[in-house]
């Protein structure tokens, strides 16, 4: 989970087991099946092996989103587009866009945002989904303030509005 919701995200093998709480021959075991199966692709880096998910592999899109589903953040999006005004931007930052499934669901929003609607939402979906969900909504003034932070973070474009 944490190699495929975010393309971007790199890890290594005693990261993982730590993390994991697990046996790094457990870890190896799964990462070299990951690997061989051309899910994975690994680079080295001085002593260590870095993995990352196969972006291009036929799978990749269906793994990605069997992923955010389990997570609910298919649903929390879905509900944001079509439920909250006019939302130009929405990001997953921080554990979830690095693929940590910590139990709280950090999102950024862009937009003309219905405050009220979005407190109705979130309550709902926090439900649904069993987890906590923590929403800072900006303006496009803030938010080009705040994009320079932003992208010292993990963060993850979930939607963006194509107009």
């Amino acid at each position: 989970m944490r190699l495929f919701l975010n393309p971007r995200a790199r890890s290594y093998l005693r990261e993982l087991a730590k993390e994991f709480k697990v046996s790094t021959n457990a870890v190896r075991e799964e990462l070299n099946q990951l690997t061989r199966t051309q899910l994975l692709k690994s680079e080295k880096s001085g002593r260590q092996v870095i993995y990352r998910a196969n972006t291009d592999h036929v799978l990749y899109p269906e793994l990605r989103s069997m992923i955010s589903k389990v997570l609910g953040i298919d649903q929390v999006v879905d509900g944001i587009v079509n439920r909250l005004g006019k939302l130009k931007l929405a990001y997953l930052i921080d554990d979830y866009a690095e693929g940590k499934d910590s139990g709280i669901i950090d999102l950024i929003l862009v937009g003309d945002i219905d405050s009220l609607q979005l407190n109705s939402l979130k309550e709902k979906t926090e439900k649904h989904i069993h987890r906590k969900i923590r929403i800072l909504v900006l303006s496009t003034l803030e938010y080009a303030k705040f994009e320079d932070a932003l992208n010292k973070r993990p963060h993850l474009l979930l939607w963006e509005n194509a107009l």
